[in-house]
């Protein structure tokens, strides 16, 4: 097949297919008769020249005959190239007597999950969270009357703490396995818009990730898997320096008593997910070597969206195009580096929090993206310098230790400011135009009573940095809350060649493992472990 980039079309035009055959057939100079199919393979937006908004595609392009095209219209965007197709490995020859058991069902487990299933293993998924359903009831009630589940929360349950965000797929890992292809290929035949498969910043938002997940769950059953929601993994046995049981505690909702018992595994994967902190403790006891890693920690912001469109599209809101979304860096003059996480275009700042006493925030957007406000994370980096302490754990205490000042500034409610009294350091007593739009109860505060001086000193210049990309980014009235920590996890759990930790048959995956940042990366590491775990073992029970 021939691969064409940088075909320009109008976001207005109204037949994109043949009007992608009709500049195919210019390009290639034949007639677009002998184009059998095209296939769009990426799809990006250029606004450079507002108002004209143009699609910029790269396409592969079937045809009757390749060897007739002539040579002469070969460059660096129009190229023969070969269809890569994902392929599992084959199945390795140890027995495997028992079962695969993965612990955590985000986006990581959940996908090591589906592939092993789909391969015969069967494998037991254990979820200390509950079900997505009932999920979504439980974050719902905890908005409304903000009564925190520990174990059933936005951060735990099944799909996971992307399930409430945005659902963006898109990534910066490289990988040329395929895997990130198949993640989106697999999110399309469960229910995601097939857009997703070229669009430059593939999203699907919360309510349709929420039924995605429970069809892939459903899948994994129907394949000889099994899923356990509401049981948390406590325990590690292991023999020789082998994995041999884990301890597992379920808790009954229904009856509200706790059942504790063992399950015997030679093989557990660890797909914990960034906020399982009490199992961070319990493998750090059980030997498991683990290191403090550096991630970033600051503030949601919010902007009315119609102000982003009319920096992105010159209009404040368009025919066609969604909401639309930004990415911006910067580097203060201290060295650390300030930037935007987590955008979520006509979205809502959400209270993410699973402790008691502590107070974390997030975004989410719906599919429609249609909120009045846009928000993102600005969050600065931080080290294990920064941490104080010597504990593989002390990036999470570092994290912990802003929660509990966030918590206590908002007085258990979502703490925010206007960013004009967070640069003056005084408590925001009323806000301005732009009114904050938030899941969970939240009261006006003094957000820079949450954090170090470096964090906040960087925080207000990088703002006032960004409004040289977008103008009016540091509007004094833009509102802030916080905390943002949870942008990765703060530790990495150590794997060796063969994804192995410390004990032999554990695999530790994912996100909360340190190997990920983000849906997307989150599964394609889970994809990873599944096939390390294929083609060692083949399946004996």
């Amino acid at each position: 097949m021939i691969r064409i980039n940088q075909i320009k079309i109008n976001v207005s035009e109204k037949n994109i297919n043949e009007k992608l055959k009709f500049k195919a057939g210019e390009l290639l100079k034949i007639k677009k008769e002998a184009i059998v199919k095209i296939e769009i393979v990426k799809r990006s937006i250029d606004a450079r020249h507002k108002p004209q908004i143009m699609y910029v595609y790269s396409v592969n392009v079937f045809v009757e005959n390749e060897n007739k095209i002539k040579k002469s219209v070969f460059s660096n965007n129009i190229f023969i190239t070969k269809e890569e197709k994902y392929t599992a490995p084959p199945m390795g020859n140890i027995p495997l007597s028992k079962r695969p058991v993965i612990a955590g069902m985000g986006p990581a487990g959940l996908f090591c999950g589906y592939f092993l299933a789909r391969s015969g293993y069967k494998p037991l998924i254990i979820e200390r969270g509950e079900c997505v359903r009932d999920r979504e009831k439980r974050v719902g009630t905890f908005f409304e009357t903000g009564i925190l589940d520990t174990e059933s929360n936005v951060q735990f349950g099944e799909g996971g703490a992307g399930t409430f965000s945005d659902g963006k797929l898109n990534t910066m890992v490289k990988d040329k396995g395929g895997r990130n292809k198949e993640v989106l290929k697999t999110f399309a035949a469960f229910g995601a818009k097939e857009e997703i498969l070229y669009v430059n910043k593939p999203h699907i938002g919360t309510d349709i990730l929420c039924r995605i997940v429970e069809n892939m769950r459903n899948e994994i059953i129907r394949l000889g898997g099994e899923v356990r929601f509401n049981t948390k993994l406590t325990k590690i046995r292991e023999s020789g320096g082998k994995i041999n049981a884990i301890e597992v505690c379920e808790y009954d909702r229904i009856k509200g008593k706790e059942r504790l018992y063992t399950i015997d595994c030679s093989v557990l994967v660890l797909a914990l997910g960034h906020s399982a902190r009490d199992t961070f403790e319990m493998l750090l006891k059980s030997g498991i070597h683990m290191e403090p890693k550096a991630f970033a920690v600051g503030v949601r912001i919010e902007h009315p969206q119609e102000m982003i469109n009319m920096n992105m599209y010159g209009v404040s809101s368009h025919e066609i195009l969604e909401a639309a979304d930004y990415k911006v860096t910067y580097s203060s003059k201290s060295g650390r580096g300030v930037y935007s996480f987590c955008m979520c275009p006509g979205g809502y700042v959400v209270n993410a929090s699973s402790e008691k006493g502590r107070l974390a925030v997030n975004g989410m957007s719906y599919s429609k993206r249609d909120g009045e406000n846009a928000n993102s994370a600005i969050i600065v980096t931080v080290t294990p310098e920064d941490y104080g302490g010597r504990s593989p754990l002390s990036g999470m205490n570092f994290q912990r230790k802003l929660e509990e000042n966030a918590y206590r500034e908002g007085k258990g409610k979502v703490p925010v400011q206007t960013f004009g009294d967070f640069e003056n350091n005084i408590p925001t007593l009323e806000f301005g135009d732009i009114k904050p739009m938030i899941k969970g109860d939240y009261t006006p505060a003094n957000i820079r009573n949450i954090f170090p001086e470096y964090i906040s000193s960087s925080i207000i210049e990088g703002i006032h940095g960004f409004a040289g990309q977008i103008q009016g980014f540091d509007r004094k009235d833009a509102v802030l809350s916080g905390v943002e920590s949870r942008t990765s996890s703060p530790v990495r759990i150590l794997r060796d060649e063969s994804f192995c930790a410390g004990i032999g048959g554990i695999y530790p995956c994912g996100e909360g493992a340190g190997y990920a940042g983000g849906i997307t990366s989150a599964a394609m590491d889970g994809i990873r472990i599944a096939e390390a775990i294929i083609s060692k073992y083949t399946y004996k029970y």
